[in-house]
């Protein structure tokens, strides 16, 4: 533990009345099983399919629906305790484990759907090739390079994290372990650990906001004149993507953008990003996407024949 004389944090979670985090218990449990069975369906759905399994497209969707089954999983078990017990405890190992957790998956994600941006450009602006720059071995490439700067952002946030002293108070006004309280607690002058904190954020966040910014663009400006049937499916396509781009990004600019309060409100933006958000994303993909539609209606189907004969 480094020096740590703390050996865990106590999560004091919402400061609202009873009714209203009965209430939010609910809404917290309605959306992680949705986060695990939806995610879930998305996953076995396409790589049931071969069609499906075979399209970079999807390969991308089933990984980002990984990303959001773990992310779902980091944080919503303790809040659920929380919100039955008015506040919770997290050993600090647990707690590190948490942060190191959130920012794999969140980093991961970011790298997920530029890469899926990415994706779209070629398929609409390079239609010709786009079979040849997205191959199979190149897809597995790019996921692997998304997971290495994932984790190599989230090994950097932890090993500064972890030579910080802890020596009290051990209070965090929060659900979760979250860098910015975290480091507020520790022993020690913090000034040039938020400066590496910014700028680790920085150098995972910008270069993936700026790829899909200009990837984006470039796919609406090919968008002129062709508004076809093809050109429509194309554009339905993309809308999803960038519903769930910026169901993401906006609340992790609300939250990191500015100076953490302990306000009620900063505390739902952090639930909505990590839970809520996840529960969204295969009701995006799933109910604006006809192919995926079909792909499920033929599963529903090979099920009901699977258990036709033991209902006989």
């Amino acid at each position: 533990m480094n020096g740590s004389t703390i050996s865990e944090f106590i999560l004091l979670g919402f400061s609202c009345s009873h009714t209203a985090q009965l209430l939010l218990l609910v809404l917290v449990l309605a959306c992680y099983t949705t986060v695990l069975l939806g995610n879930f369906l998305i996953m076995v759905t396409v790589w049931s399919e071969p069609k499906l399994h075979q399209s970079p497209m999807y390969f991308f969707l089933a990984n980002l629906s990984i990303i959001d089954m773990s992310m779902g999983s980091v944080a919503a078990p303790k809040l659920v305790t929380g919100l039955l017990n008015s506040g919770s405890v997290i050993s600090y190992g647990g707690c590190m484990a948490q942060l190191f957790g959130l920012h794999l998956f969140g980093g991961a994600e970011m790298f997920v759907l530029t890469l899926m941006a990415y994706d779209r450009y070629v398929a609409i602006c390079q239609p010709l090739r786009y079979t040849a720059i997205m191959d199979r071995q190149r897809c597995f490439s790019l996921l692997i390079f998304c997971w290495t700067g994932a984790f190599i952002h989230s090994t950097v946030q932890m090993v500064v994290i972890a030579q910080l002293p802890f020596c009290g108070p051990n209070v965090l006004d929060n659900f979760f372990c979250d860098i910015p309280q975290v480091i507020q607690l520790a022993c020690a002058e913090i000034y040039v650990v938020e400066k590496l904190m910014l700028v680790s954020g920085g150098l995972i966040t910008l270069p993936n906001c700026l790829t899909l910014l200009v990837s984006y663009a470039i796919i609406l400006a090919s968008f002129c004149g062709r508004f076809g049937k093809g050109g429509r499916k194309a554009l339905s396509t993309c809308s999803s993507h960038l519903m769930v781009v910026g169901l993401f990004y906006g609340p992790v600019a609300f939250v990191y953008l500015k100076p953490f309060s302990d306000s009620q409100v900063d505390k739902m933006a952090s639930v909505f990003y990590m839970v809520v958000i996840p529960a969204l994303n295969p009701l995006i993909y799933t109910l604006r996407n006809q192919e995926m539609k079909g792909a499920m209606r033929k599963l529903n189907d090979k099920c009901q024949l699977l258990l036709l004969p033991h209902r006989e």
